[in-house]
């Protein structure tokens, strides 16, 4: 099994001293900690879903990991296996650092400027999510005693896809200086130690062979293809440069470097400004003089815009999303900081994916190998459906065009329709670990779920005809084969793993059934829909009635004797786990004892059970919720960072409220206080998309389904005001909570209809205002001794500061 998530929720991160100022806006780090420099270049990454940078100092040392990123841009490696077996994946495929356009290196009178040397005055970082930049300011001298100051700002273009530029400024501050500047592409940049196993560096070491390297005036252009999977790809600078006096300006090409330096004389009040524009491009077919002249004529669109219009794209097309999707919060200003945070990287990982993956880490850092997962569909694309609508549409789109590869994985698995990897960048599953990989059924309905999400979502009937259809007729095919009806009529879905890693091949997983019960019944909806469609999909009438008869006899255990659901058939008969006798220093299980035992006992890596109450919540009355929520809240470690958005959703529907305020704070916080340790690896996506579900599907209580919009309002004691903005079937609402009330207001288009606490209404023009009963307090489960959320109401940085609101 792949050590996914792990994360140690019982102890603080490297150091208990906040690294970033809490801002509603932005995220700032007042000084540069050299202990959280790697953390930083992925809290601090640009990307737009096409082109990823990670936030490493413009200078290039020191760094963490550098890293930059195309999506869907892999080398082959083999997957090892002691002892191989049939349907075994024979080779997995990694995200590589491809060349690196971020360099700017500076030479103050011949001294390098390196923050490890001379004296640091000052250093700060600020990423801003309202205008999609990266911004550094520093006073440095030399070991000369030469003292200069240096800004630069940095951006991932989400309006000219294949961009990222730069500015930098350097001035002097007391004296005479010379000044050098040498901007770089480099190509196979030294990485730190990539593992123990051999075969992995040796793919990654140097993944990228020269092709073409030219140079004229201060452009470069580079083009590089891959050894083994067939890739190729080209990227190019060009500058425009602005300073006083004469000023030398030279350009120069290698196979792997390009260079361009600027070297002048500046007086105190003078500046030297150079704007750098990057490019990229990449395909799997098209010939390297088509990708040079790509390149070439992004980078002439790019310098034809300017940075100043640069900037203001940029900011006019963050300022359409936040209209549609931002949140305000007072009474916790961390948390409001946070998940701000998470939705600007969230939409950073899909805005211009265009067809491509979601990466798990986004495009934010290797970890994971680059690879997608379920994460996507289950956790992502909920955010994105009700935000970013478009975004949401891409990604469906890139599972609908790997589609023949699912098929032919499930042909050789000797099953009908299309088995979707557990994890994968093209396509084909990478995952080496049968039990917790191609098992893990359920990624298929997950994908279905989302599908139908969206088409409710945005009533998108083309993106249903040539997209959503066919996922869902091939995914139904595959639960209609992987099931069988035993000889009471019952229909069972045996031997697969549900979204617990801890749990595996298990018979009739909840969450598993349930959602492909959902696959079955929407399947033949959507086919009656669209005969035409379904016709030419060989979709019968027969087929269609064994999808429906199969669903309505779907089998959902249920433990009378406990009055709860078991996470699957047989569970809650394991002995549970000695958690009494577990040491924290054993935290993650998975990494201190085998699986074997893991697997036979009631013990829970994430949410199963509780993620289907989330999803499926309509499968499940308000007793069985609070009661199964009660029962595996003393069951589940949290060893993986998937877990705390769905356990604070549910918290919240139960009327936890408090204990869902902790879990929002831990899926919130994931990367900002590196609870999980990992962040230099790139940043949890999914935590991020958590952010916005703990808020808007747990304090809010939004469920969507059938054209309506349904609430469950109530708000913690630690939050006095919620607000948030979403999009739903042409229409953009804001929804307004205080404890004793909630407001709706329609804020575009053409009306909807609402619920409040099971009140259907219409909103229209004008808002409604709808009260919220209070709730009678009920005693707060038990986690595992050890395993609490860190409370957030005893949390100092919990500040009863109203969230600006200036979003119209």
């Amino acid at each position: 099994m792949t050590e996914r998530d792990v994360q140690d929720v019982s102890s603080p991160g490297t150091t208990d001293r906040p690294v970033y100022a809490v801002d509603p806006w932005c995220v700032r780090e007042p000084e540069l900690r050299m202990d959280r420099l790697p953390q930083g270049e992925s809290v601090f990454a640009l990307s737009n879903g096409h082109v990823g940078l990670r936030g490493n100092l413009d200078e290039g040392e020191p760094h963490g990991l550098p890293g930059t990123y195309l999506n869907s841009f892999y080398e082959q490696r083999p997957l090892p296996y002691a002892e191989a077996g049939y349907g075994y994946p024979e080779s997995g495929q990694t995200v590589i650092n491809v060349t690196n356009g971020k360099l700017i290196r500076l030479l103050v009178d011949d001294e390098p400027f390196d923050v490890r040397y001379g004296r640091l005055h000052k250093h700060e970082r600020v990423l801003d999510m309202r205008a999609g930049t990266l911004t550094r300011r520093v006073e440095w001298s030399s070991p000369a005693e030469d003292r200069v100051r240096i800004t630069s700002t940095r951006i991932v273009s989400l309006t000219q896809r294949a961009i990222a530029a730069i500015c930098y400024e350097v001035e002097p501050v007391d004296e005479s200086v010379r000044i050098v500047v040498q901007s770089e592409l480099v190509a196979n940049e030294t990485l730190p130690d990539l593992g123990d196993d051999p075969r992995v560096a040796a793919a990654l070491g140097s993944p990228l062979v020269s092709e073409e390297h030219v140079h004229n005036g201060t452009k470069v252009i580079l083009v590089h293809a891959t050894k083994k999977s067939g890739l190729r790809m080209a990227a190019g600078m060009a500058h425009d440069i602005e300073g006083p006096g004469r000023m030398a300006v030279d350009a120069e090409s290698s196979p792997d470097v390009g260079r361009v330096t600027v070297a002048t004389q500046l007086e105190p009040g003078q500046k030297l400004r150079i704007t750098k524009y990057i490019a990229y491009g990449w395909s799997s077919r098209r010939s390297r003089p088509a990708l040079h002249d790509q390149v070439v004529a992004a980078l002439a669109a790019a310098r034809h815009t300017g940075w100043d219009g640069l900037l203001k794209q940029q900011n006019d097309y963050l300022h359409d999303f936040w209209r549609g999707a931002d949140v305000e919060i007072d009474g916790d200003a961390e948390i409001q900081q946070a998940v701000r945070f998470g939705l600007f990287h969230v939409l950073q990982a899909g805005a211009r994916a265009e067809r491509r993956m979601i990466p798990a880490k986004g495009l934010t850092g290797p970890g994971y190998d680059g690879h997608t997962f379920w994460d996507t569909e289950t956790f992502v694309l909920p955010v994105l459906t009700y935000t970013h609508p478009s975004a949401a549409s891409d990604a469906l789109a890139w599972r609908h065009m790997t589609l023949p590869m699912a098929c032919e994985r499930a042909k050789q698995l000797g099953l009908a329709g299309a088995t979707f990897p557990w994890r994968t960048i093209r396509g084909q599953e990478c995952s080496g670990y049968w039990p917790a990989g191609t098992a893990a059924f359920h990624i298929n309905a997950d994908i279905a779920d989302a599908v139908v999400r969206y088409v409710d979502a945005t009533q998108d009937e083309r993106f249903e005809r040539e997209v959503g259809l066919r996922l869902m007729v091939e995914t139904a095919r595959l639960w209609r084969g992987l099931g069988h009806h035993d000889v009471e009529g019952v229909f069972r879905i045996d031997g697969v793993t549900g979204p617990d890693e801890y749990s595996a091949i298990a018979d009739n997983n909840v969450y598993t059934n349930l959602m492909a019960r959902r696959n079955l019944q929407e399947a033949a909806t959507m086919a009656m829909r669209h005969p035409d469609l379904a016709e030419q999909l060989g979709v019968s009438t027969d087929e269609a009635a064994s999808w429906r008869n199969a669903a309505a006899a779907m089998l959902v255990p249920y433990d009378q004797r406990l009055g709860v659901h078991p996470q699957s058939e047989g569970f809650t008969n394991h002995a549970k786990w000695d958690f009494a006798g577990t040491k924290s220093e054993h935290y993650p299980l998975l990494l201190n004892f085998p699986y074997f035992d893991l697997y036979r006992k009631q013990v829970i890596k994430q949410s199963d059970l509780v993620l289907a109450m989330h999803l499926c919540g309509e499968a499940f009355t308000p007793e069985q919720k609070r009661r199964n929520f009660e029962y595996y809240e003393a069951l589940t470690v949290r060893d993986s960072s998937l877990s705390a958005q769905s356990q604070a959703v549910i918290a919240a529907e139960v009327g936890q409220l408090d204990l869902a305020h902790d879990y929002l704070g831990e899926t919130a916080l994931m990367d900002l206080h590196d609870l999980a340790r990992n962040t230099r690896d790139g940043l949890h996506i999914a935590s991020m998309a958590g952010a916005w579900s703990g808020v808007v599907a747990g304090f809010g209580g939004m469920r969507a389904a059938d054209g309506c919009l349904s609430f469950s309002p109530r708000l913690p004691e630690g939050i006095s005001r919620l607000a948030f903005r979403m999009r739903y079937r042409d229409n953009r609402i804001r929804v307004i909570i205080r404890p004793e009330s909630a407001v709706y207001e329609l804020r575009e288009g053409p009306g909807l209809k609402l619920r409040h606490h099971g009140e259907e209404f219409m909103l229209g023009d004008e808002p409604a205002e709808r009260p919220i009963k209070p709730l009678s307090p009920t005693p707060r489960p038990s986690q595992p001794p050890g395993r609490e959320p860190s409370p957030r109401r005893s949390d100092p940085h919990m500040r009863d500061t109203p969230s600006p609101r200036t979003i119209p």
